[in-house]
């Protein structure tokens, strides 16, 4: 009986069953312009990356499926501050932001079934947070709307001054789908890293139901920040991203 129990338990551990089973119309869970952080971790191994090493424990999962914003910008926040530097000191939460903007329009927006924001209003609450925690820093927009060589530029200019420290952070605000493969929408995440000779950037999620982070490539990001948002998504169609980048005063 023992020797039966065994070889049966031995059988199950050599093939376990699925913890879910894949659907007939299932797909890969990241198209081909993504790159799970996991498969690729090289320059955050080789290189100093200080945005990643800064940002990547502040980001939380969005606490409603339209609260990518707040997140983000909490992420962001709570990165550039640092860990509380006393033991009394609790880390901010999505929830305590929102209480401190006390901005009822993002509360509503980014409550279940909401309807998310647009580039501007990220903008514009980034800026209302920053002064509710008393964060000395200004806002920079960069909004394109075409993929000109300029507008790449325009892209690769602020990677690089954001990978060059942990002062600042950018915010992305773009079409998910267009790098995932997946859902075609409007969102919105943290810029973990950015690899100059592989011109790829490391998107730290906040989506994190469905994702971890990953690489995507400059143009592949561009392409996702000038698709205009589709009627499905209400108020919200017709709007492009770009970037939003929290840097040093003066």
């Amino acid at each position: 009986m023992r020797a039966y129990l065994f070889l049966a338990l031995t059988t199950l551990l050599a093939n376990p069953a699925p913890l879910f089973a894949q659907e007939a119309d299932d797909y890969a869970k990241l198209g081909p312009d993504a790159v799970a952080i996991t498969a690729d971790n090289a320059y955050l191994r080789s290189g100093e990356a200080p945005d990643y090493w800064a940002f990547s424990s502040f980001v939380k999962p969005q606490f409603t499926t339209s609260a990518c914003s707040i997140a983000t910008v909490t992420a962001a926040i709570n990165g550039i501050m640092g860990q509380p530097e006393w033991a009394s000191q609790t880390i901010m939460t999505q929830q305590d932001l929102l209480e401190l903007t006390a901005n009822a329009e993002w509360a509503a927006v980014s409550a279940e079934g909401g309807d998310g924001v647009t580039f501007q209003q990220l903008v514009d609450f980034t800026n209302e947070a920053l002064a509710a925690v008393g964060l000395d820093r200004n806002v920079m927009q960069f909004n394109p709307t075409i993929a000109s060589d300029m507008a790449r530029k325009g892209l690769v200019d602020m990677l690089v001054e954001n990978e060059a420290s942990a002062d600042d952070a950018i915010m992305v605000y773009f079409n998910q789908g267009v790098v995932t493969g997946d859902w075609d929408g409007p969102h919105i995440a943290l810029v973990g890293a950015y690899d100059a000779e592989a011109q790829m950037v490391l998107i730290l999620e906040v989506d994190q139901e469905w994702y971890i982070p990953y690489w995507t490539s400059v143009d592949t990001l561009l392409a996702a920040i000038v698709k205009p948002t589709s009627a499905e998504h209400g108020p919200l169609e017709g709007q492009t991203g770009g970037f939003v980048m929290i840097r040093a005063a003066g």
